[in-house]
């Protein structure tokens, strides 16, 4: 392994020098226990909720989620389109425009909370009948929405924050502000929930101090010159390029995520045919899937700060070797939380809930899903890489056809034909075709850049 000049900041030695396999366990495992962090968030709300023992809650916390996707999808636009161009600028060495970018994403966060705050308020009814909730969660999903969208400001600054210190190769930084977070949010759960009788609207309101104390953590390491960049007043006003990099990644991103959430809101309203009971149970167990879910997110956006950097220095090469080292390290980690889901899918719903059917639903739910965990991980890396790389069209591209050509019409079909579980084998059948097409995909475009690079006389 080559040895780290003196003189050159670690960070940059990791995302340029450092073995690829050590690279991605070094930036991804940080990331990966953020993400479980992170999925506590959600975790937290619905252990709390079951303890009320109302399911209706805790159907309607379930129902919510697709705003906080949708927020999420929002600052991911400026999070994903802002640490692309950050990553690329510092690969071919413009710290100055790495700079500018990190600013506009600071500027563009603020902006887009507040419309989102207050689109979403203004169709609140509307809204709370499209996420699917019905006599009974119809005011409980409301509630919680409500106070989620006031404070979009801080789950949005939250995340995007936590995106643009990744994008430096400040992973230790970003999870510290995940980690502040959540601990938040544990304690003040019970706290409104139960001592302050806030039910739903409690959880909801401990979940937006959670994400204001993580924004607050991360602004801190900016504040306190902790970092390798610096949002600067001299850059405020972003410029039309900067802008136009930003959006060119970003809105396929979003789109991304947008497109995910739709998926997300027809799945439920096919599950409430089958009672609301099951969008309960569904509700768990798509909580505990996304701990599975959040090791290859995690390590998906551990690579992309590697493959922005050396697609901008044009080390097509190393890019290759660290999509391999990245697929063979999460497949065989996602295998390992899909064996602990099918030994013990009854007992982890059990933790959430008492009642005998929601279980039994739950466990069903969560055996079939736990299905896509060996696919997923190399897809999630295949997306952000083409994010990374500045190349937006083909990520949103695998996003389309998952969701929309293939995802939505199977869920339709499989459950006209097959009911209940065909529903449920959509997802794994989605995954698993995608997989290939999306590998083969990034794999082809790196030795194209790496065969043109070689013929116009240029080294990796």
């Amino acid at each position: 392994m080559a040895e780290a000049n003196p003189a050159e900041d670690r960070r940059v030695f990791l995302l340029s020098r450092e073995r690829p396999a050590k690279a991605v366990v070094r930036l991804g495992v940080p990331l990966v226990a953020g993400m479980f962090i992170m999925v506590l968030y959600n975790l937290v709300d619905t252990y709390f909720i079951g303890l009320t023992r109302d399911d209706y809650q805790l159907a309607a916390v379930n129902l919510a989620y697709p705003v906080m996707m949708v927020s999420i999808a929002v600052s991911n636009m400026i999070g994903t389109g802002a640490s692309s161009l950050i990553a690329r600028s510092l690969g071919a060495g413009d710290t100055e425009k790495a700079e500018h970018t990190l600013t506009a994403g600071f500027v563009l966060t603020a902006l887009n909370s507040l419309l989102v705050a207050a689109a979403g308020l203004a169709l609140l009814p509307r809204l709370v009948r499209l996420l699917g909730a019905q006599e009974n969660t119809f005011g409980y999903t409301a509630q919680y929405v409500r106070v989620i969208l006031l404070g979009s400001l801080f789950t949005m600054g939250n995340y995007t924050l936590g995106q643009l210190l990744r994008s430096e190769g400040s992973v230790r930084h970003s999870v510290l502000g995940m980690i502040v977070g959540t601990a938040a949010n544990i304690v003040l759960d019970p706290v409104f929930i139960f001592a302050l009788g806030m039910e739903i609207r409690g959880a909801a309101v401990a979940t937006v101090l959670g994400n204001a104390a993580g924004t607050a953590v991360s602004l801190a390491f900016y504040a306190r010159g902790k970092t390798l960049l610096r949002p600067r007043l001299r850059h405020l006003r972003p410029t039309a390029e900067i802008l136009r990099e930003i959006f060119w990644v970003g809105v396929p991103a979003t789109l991304e995520t947008l497109l995910t959430s739709v998926a997300y809101v027809v799945n439920n309203n096919l599950a409430v045919a089958y009672g609301e009971l099951t969008v309960a149970a569904m509700g768990v167990a798509q909580k505990l899937l996304s701990l599975g879910s959040y090791i290859y997110q995690g390590f998906a956006a551990g690579t992309q700060p590697l493959m922005g950097y050396n697609y901008g220095a044009k080390n097509y090469r190393r890019m290759l070797d660290v999509l391999r080292a990245g697929v063979a390290v999460v497949s065989g980690t996602e295998l390992c939380v899909m064996a602990v889901y099918g030994v013990f899918a009854p007992r982890l719903i059990g933790l959430f809930t008492d009642s005998a059917a929601v279980i039994a639903a739950g466990a069903r739910v969560l055996r079939t899903l736990m299905c896509i965990l060996p696919f997923v991980g190399a897809i999630s890396m295949s997306r952000t890489s083409f994010q990374a790389m500045g190349k937006p069209q083909y990520a949103f591209t695998i996003t389309l056809v998952r969701q929309l050509v293939l995802y939505v019409p199977l869920l339709l079909l499989l459950n006209r034909f097959f009911g209940f579980g065909g529903m449920l084998w959509a997802q794994p059948v989605t995954e698993a075709v995608m997989m290939a097409a999306s590998v083969t995909l990034l794999y082809r475009t790196l030795r194209a850049e790496e065969l043109r690079r070689a013929a116009s006389g240029g080294s990796g």
